[in-house]
């Protein structure tokens, strides 16, 4: 026969064991084993994929009980060879199990005694039909403070308060010993008492994310439980935080929209948050336990986060870096640092206005006048203004000099933005040009940014000397437009001849008109072939008072 440590569900009742035993009588067994372990193994024999027990089915049914409640370790079963004699077996089990103590010191004791013989853990498990672990467990009481073992042998300390103190330091044994004597001050107990010799932070080593014999860290182990814990919380920190930092960046470059780590402690919601696939923007929360344990919770948005989608059907931005307040600090500062700097780089900055004019900004709009004509036909007259062809060459040069397409206004036009380079591209551009070039554009951007309507427009005509001669010449189009009878006979006077005006100073407006047009057209010789309408002068004239001093002569005339 052979010493093997079987899994429960591989264990089954023969049905040669005619004793049948429920669970109500299998009680003291399961608080033995428990305490103790399982001090007897089972008899089995191989039986199809598993093994049939032969003797002890009341310790199988215990063993079932207690993994009810959690896992149990491989039980230590006695495998029958063919031709093992069953009753000869137990019989021999029963044997060596009445020379195993029952108490657990003096199991302790007991083992001791043979390690200092020279037997191993093993060699006495295999002795007595136990597991190696629990040799391992009862000679841990031997690190116990004594007077802590003899105040357990007389029940004045519980099993598991026991078992946690084999895993603390002597001194620390001995600091709780010495609050268990004093009547004034209180000795930690159960979950109480592994948090007291952690420091409130016992952390498994199962919950590292990192290779825990590489980090050389110490560790505690729990010999009566598959746990062993780390020794310093702190430096197992150190080495836990540096491991979730690459781990977080490896789910970012895994292709998820965003990875957010949780505060230490904080626990995910599930009821507030939406599932959402990675190529859908999915993000990956990952909690941390005060225990260290790490837990990627993949392929989630916020349920507030889910609504907006819905409501905006877009993919929102990543989360930004800086809030609100620490963005605006920071943009404080540099335009600070850079609008000082600008002061004395007056090249750059005439060409930044340059940009500016024709881009746009948030301060900064520069709207070309689009000269909208009240009527066609005057459309038609600034055609042949040569003031408006001249503006519109230099338009198409300009827009090669800065690399644009040819449009009809370079300033800054919603209409026409999404053709638009962005602003830097502008700015490169203008760089690139002399300072000639630049000023050039400056004074045609500004000359098309000029209002039609402005006073201004007055002022430069004047300040500049403008002369209308040398761009425009009376047209038909203008004269319809003249309404005033009285006006058009100041024309007519100045055109044709005062002696003209006063000849049809009660003629219709259509007849001057005709007098002015036979003027232009060279069938009636005019006075001042050069006549310049007052309103074309600058400064601007006016016929009203024209028109009154003729009507006046010609009353005066017919006194």
């Amino acid at each position: 026969m052979t010493l093997q440590f079987i899994d429960l569900d591989q264990l089954s009742v023969s049905p040669l064991n005619v004793r049948k035993f429920g669970a109500k009588e299998c009680d003291d067994l399961v608080s033995s084993i428990r305490a103790l372990g399982m001090l007897q193994p089972l008899l089995v024999r191989p039986f199809e994929d598993g093994f049939e027990v032969i003797a002890g089915q009341r310790r199988l049914n215990a063993c079932r009980i207690i993994a009810e409640d959690g896992e149990i370790d491989p039980i230590p079963c006695l495998v029958m060879a063919e031709g093992d004699d069953a009753a000869a077996l137990e019989a021999s089990l029963a044997e060596n199990i009445e020379r195993l103590p029952m108490d657990e010191v003096d199991q302790y004791k007991a083992f001791a005694k043979l390690i200092k013989e020279g037997r191993d853990a093993d060699d006495i498990a295999a002795t007595f039909g136990i597991t190696p672990r629990m040799v391992s467990q009862r000679l841990a009481l031997g690190r116990l403070h004594p007077p802590i073992l003899t105040a357990y042998r007389k029940g004045a300390i519980q099993a598991g308060d026991i078992r946690n103190l084999t895993m603390a330091t002597p001194k620390q044994q001995k600091d709780w010993w010495a609050l268990m004597k004093d009547e004034d001050a209180y000795a930690p107990t159960g979950q109480r008492l592994k948090d007291w010799l952690f420091g409130g932070a016992h952390i498994p080593t199962a919950n590292a994310v990192f290779d825990v014999l590489e980090s050389g860290l110490a560790v505690v182990s729990d010999l009566f439980s598959e746990d062993s814990y780390f020794a310093d919380a702190e430096a197992f920190w150190t080495h836990q935080n540096t491991a979730i930092a690459e781990a977080v960046d490896a789910l970012k470059a895994d292709g998820w929209a965003d990875v957010i780590l949780m505060d230490r402690g904080n626990w995910f919601a599930n009821w507030d948050h939406r599932s959402c696939a990675k190529e859908d923007g999915g993000k990956v929360f990952v909690t941390v336990t005060n225990q260290g344990e790490v837990t990627s919770h993949k392929g989630y948005i916020t349920k507030a986060e889910a609504k907006r989608r819905e409501k905006a059907d877009i993919t929102p931005a990543e989360k930004p870096e800086l809030t609100k307040a620490a963005q605006n600090y920071v943009d404080l500062h540099r335009h600070a640092a850079v609008r000082s700097d600008m002061l004395v780089h007056q090249g750059l900055a005439l060409r930044l206005i340059a940009a500016h004019m024709i881009c746009g900004a948030r301060h900064w709009t520069v709207s070309p006048d689009l000269q909208i004509a009240a009527k066609p036909e005057i459309e038609d007259s600034l055609a042949t203004n040569s003031g408006q062809t001249h503006f519109d060459e230099q338009r198409f040069e300009i827009t090669k000099l800065l690399g644009l397409d040819d449009l009809s206004n370079i300033l800054y036009n919603p209409e026409d933005w999404d053709k638009r380079k962005p602003i830097w591209d502008i700015l490169d551009a203008l760089k690139k040009l002399s300072d000639e070039d630049v000023l050039r554009i400056l004074t045609f951007l500004m000359a098309e940014s000029l209002d039609v309507n402005s006073p201004m427009i007055e002022q430069l005509g004047e300040d500049m000397g403008t002369d209308m001669s040398k761009h425009w010449q009376p047209d038909e189009t203008f004269l319809a437009l003249i309404r005033d009878k009285q006006v058009l006979n100041a024309m007519v006077g100045e055109f044709a001849g005062t002696n003209a005006a006063a000849e049809h100073i009660t003629a219709t407006a259509k007849t001057q008109r005709a007098l002015l047009t036979a003027c232009m057209d060279g069938t009636r010789k005019p006075v001042d072939p050069d006549w310049m309408p007052r309103y074309m002068a600058f400064p601007q004239g006016s016929y009203r008072e024209a028109a009154v001093a003729v009507e006046t002569e010609d009353t005066m005339k017919a006194a």
